[in-house]
C-alpha cells in the first residue's frame, strides 16, 4: 500500500471528525426533498462515512492481520 494514499485516509477521518457536529445548520430552518436541512446533511455524513471506512478496510487494513488470521485457522 502506498504511504501517501494511506495518509490521505487518515485524512479523510480527520476531515470527517471535523465536519460530524454542523453547527452551522442547527437553527436552519430550511426544507430540502421533505426533510430538514440538519437532517439530509446527516444523511450525506453517513454516506460519506460509510465510503471512507469501506476505502479504509480495502487499502488501509494491516496484512498482518490477515496473516495471523490464517495461522489460527490452519
Amino acid at each position: 500500500m502506498n504511504a501517501t494514499v494511506r495518509r490521505l485516509l487518515y485524512l479523510g477521518i480527520l476531515v470527517l471528525y471535523l465536519l460530524h457536529n454542523d453547527l452551522w445548520l442547527w437553527d436552519d430552518p430550511r426544507i430540502v426533498l421533505g426533510l430538514p436541512i440538519g437532517l439530509l446533511y446527516h444523511i450525506g455524513f453517513c454516506v460519506a462515512a460509510t465510503g471512507l471506512m469501506i476505502l479504509l478496510v480495502n487499502y488501509a487494513w494491516p496484512s498482518e492481520l490477515d496473516a495471523e488470521d490464517e495461522e489460527q485457522a490452519a
